[in-house]
């Protein structure tokens, strides 16, 4: 093994970043390593997006020549740079820890407009030269208009910031590693169970030559277990399409017990709404298993879902996209209740109705604080005000990051006369205050026959079966635990949708592993 290691990196903020990342590491390890500047193909060529590009390894091949003519010992890539296959005599010996894999949604605070999707005011133009982030963000808000984007980080921060654009899209662990300020802007992170990231997007890679054995094993110290079995999964779905990153295809895998849960976003153009998916299996069979269901054609379900949609929402969108006819009418009318609202640190929603209830009625000037139990309620709070805690995951585990922030803050629940009140439980008695903001009663409505049910509350599923059967032969699924429990009680086998979201419910429509 050479001393010192010559390590070979791209020039970019990010890449030197990376590349002096690994060498501390390797410092802690004992040994000295020194960095070689490479420019690549995607370097030098900045006026095309990638999806213009020919060919693959825009951003490595150069640094792989080196690293197989020996000017170079150890490559460090970021690993969604690099083609799924390693050119004949390279390898990847480690995947270090995994940064956080999301995007981030940058915004000029004069553009954003929280009453949108995502914060963004309608028409805005935002930036980006991915085909994968192009193809969701039109998916996601087919008015926005897409701009290329190309340069290091900071470049296009300062193009944002210069006003060339209202937004735009960057990986959150670029944004991290570099530590770079961001006051003067909106920030988003994008849940990627949502807006699905780039295979191994957040995770490097360290490709060396196949035999340099002495050193394969000095970094295998510096490699992650997770890290490696969820890019691997990811990477092989990407090969299996045999696609570089001009390829519309967003993957992102996590572990979950003792297999792992897969989401895909994938279509043939940027122009064209995509296809998704949300899986589970084990780490040998769960690539082809993804690609297996994303290449074939979908077959025609019917669905009802208890929640009111307009007929240009995402999710009808996506359901007539993947050859569903979907029904989406509410079985519930709601009855907001005038109440008074006494003075707290925080005020905590557990539905879109409880913030309506209370902005509707209520003082809220002040320094109060507003929380949101999921994003589909955030939405509503950001129409009125900034919301300052948004909870993922179903109730209990909200219940418990919120007690967390909170400390000994009193808590105002605008609740509906039917509450679980879960959330609360996680919180002292004399924390909570208690407002009956809305009651609901049941306006079941006669609903077409359909192949699977969604109920989004146990009060829609009493409000259905007043007025509707379901076939044995369809199946039932729950937005989470309280709805699949009534379900339950009431003799059904519910699927319980792994978060708690429309797109989650759906998406277990799509992935129905009994479907032939």
């Amino acid at each position: 093994m050479n001393t010192p290691i010559i390590i070979g990196s791209r020039g970019s903020d990010l890449a030197l970043w990376q590349a002096n990342h690994v060498k501390n590491k390797l410092k802690t390890l004992g040994f000295e390593a020194q960095i070689k500047i490479i420019k690549t193909q995607g370097d030098r060529i900045q006026d095309l997006s990638f999806d213009k590009l020919e060919g693959k390894g825009f951003f490595t091949k150069e640094i792989e020549q080196q690293l197989l003519s020996k000017e170079i010992d150890l490559a460090v890539h970021s690993h969604k740079d690099l083609e799924t296959a390693s050119p004949k005599g390279l390898m990847v010996a480690a995947v270090p820890e995994r940064e956080s894999p999301s995007e981030l949604l940058i915004l000029r605070r004069t553009s954003v407009d929280q009453s949108q999707k995502f914060g963004i005011l309608k028409n805005a133009t935002v930036g980006t030269s991915s085909a994968r982030r192009k193809n969701q963000l039109l998916a996601f808000r087919p008015d926005i208009k897409l701009k290329d984007l190309r340069g290091n980080v900071p470049t296009r921060i300062a193009k944002l910031r210069q006003g060339n654009y209202d937004a735009i899209m960057l990986a959150k662990a670029g944004v991290t590693r570099l530590n770079l300020d961001l006051d003067d802007l909106h920030v988003v992170e994008l849940n990627p169970a949502e807006f699905i990231p780039a295979p191994a997007q957040g995770a490097l890679a360290l490709q060396i030559r196949q035999g340099d054995n002495l050193l394969a094993d000095l970094l295998k110290q510096l490699s992650d277990v997770l890290s490696l079995e969820t890019t691997q999964i990811e990477r092989k779905v990407l090969n299996l399409f045999e696609g570089g990153c001009q390829l519309p295809l967003g993957v992102y895998a996590e572990k979950e017990g003792d297999q792992f849960r897969l989401w895909a976003s994938h279509a043939n153009s940027w122009e064209e709404m995509p296809k998704r998916i949300c899986i589970s299996g084990t780490k040998e069979t769960l690539a082809q298993q993804a690609v297996d269901l994303l290449k074939k054609k979908s077959s025609p379900k019917r669905i009802f879902i208890s929640r009111d949609l307009h007929k240009d929402h995402f999710i009808q969108r996506l359901c007539s996209h993947q050859g569903c006819t979907l029904t989406a009418v509410a079985q519930i009318e709601v009855e907001y209740i005038k109440s008074s609202f006494p003075q707290a640190d925080w005020v905590f929603f557990s539905s879109a109705n409880s913030a309506i209830s209370y902005f509707e009625q209520a003082d809220a000037s002040g320094n109060r604080k507003y929380a949101a139990i999921g994003e589909a309620t955030a939405e509503i709070v950001n129409k009125y005000r900034n919301c300052d805690f948004v909870g993922s995951g179903f109730p209990n585990e909200v219940g418990k990051s919120f007690s967390k922030q909170i400390g000994s803050a009193k808590v105002c629940f605008p609740v509906s006369s039917s509450s679980k009140k879960t959330v609360q439980s996680y919180l002292r008695q004399d924390q909570v205050i208690d407002v009956i903001a809305y009651r609901t009663k049941a306006a079941g409505k006669p609903i077409p026959e359909s192949d699977y049910y969604l109920f989004t509350s146990p009060s829609n599923v009493d409000a259905f079966l007043n007025a509707n059967e379901i076939p044995d032969r369809s199946k039932v699924v729950a937005i989470g635990p309280s709805t699949r429990s009534r379900l339950e009680e009431l003799g059904f086998n519910p699927i319980q949708a792994k978060r708690p979201s429309l797109l989650a419910m759906v998406e277990e429509t799509f992935n129905d592993p009994s479907e032939t």
